[in-house]
């Protein structure tokens, strides 16, 4: 699942708009929807978003097993 798509899930689930997101991380919601179509959020934005939805970000990187 690409990261856009999560972060579509996630405001689904808490019932806020992707416009509503934007404004609340301090972008334009024009901005913000470019960002998710070309799948281009930074960690530090998903940082923000995590904190301003009220949910604990996780990263986990994969390594290559030899």
């Amino acid at each position: 699942m690409k990261t856009s798509d999560m972060i579509k899930e996630l405001c689904n689930k808490k019932n806020i708009s992707l416009s509503e997101l934007a404004r609340q991380i301090g972008q334009t919601p024009q901005n913000f929807g470019k960002k998710l179509k070309r799948d281009t959020v930074t960690l530090e934005e998903l940082k923000l978003i995590a904190d301003v939805m009220g949910v604990t970000f996780e990263q986990f990187s994969q390594t290559e097993s030899r």
